[in-house]
């Protein structure tokens, strides 16, 4: 069974960072930052547009990820962060 994005999370375009260059961030975002095109409502602007970066798009809703509420993907989406950077 698949998994919608949480109306009003945004965790994905918080919590992570993306290393390739982007509109309105051409040296990419780092952990922890709102990215420059998460709009108000917590959604992406440059969602299904070209420009949207690869990680972006790989990055899919699931129930591990995710849980119960926009906390918990954070969390976990910052724990991912620190366990999978260069020592």
């Amino acid at each position: 069974m698949s998994l919608s994005c949480r109306t009003g999370c945004g965790a994905c375009c918080i919590a992570p960072s993306i290393t390739q260059a982007l509109p309105k961030m051409p040296q990419g975002k780092p952990a922890g930052v709102a990215c420059l095109h998460l709009l108000a409502d917590f959604r992406c602007e440059l969602f299904g547009q070209p420009e949207r970066p690869a990680f972006c798009g790989s990055l899919q809703p699931a129930h591990d990820m995710c849980g119960t509420d926009r906390e918990h993907a954070i969390r976990w989406l910052g724990a991912l962060e620190l366990s999978t950077q260069p020592s």
